[in-house]
């Protein structure tokens, strides 16, 4: 398994790190808490959350 920390993971989405932490605090996306202040993200579980943002604007359309 491969982990991002947050710089990693908000420029992997390409979005800003207070976006990733929006998205994270509405269980959008899963983060794993290492220590008090240390947090990851898998990289499998971005690619789920990015599949599903795709599959829904295939709906919307």
């Amino acid at each position: 398994m491969e982990y991002l920390r947050s710089k990693e993971a908000s420029q992997y989405l390409k979005i800003g790190k207070s976006t990733l932490w929006l998205f994270t605090k509405q269980g959008k996306i899963k983060s794993i808490k290492l220590s008090e202040r240390v947090t990851v993200w898998n990289k499998a579980d971005i690619d789920a959350f990015i599949a599903s943002r795709s599959t829904e604007g295939a709906v919307n359309a």
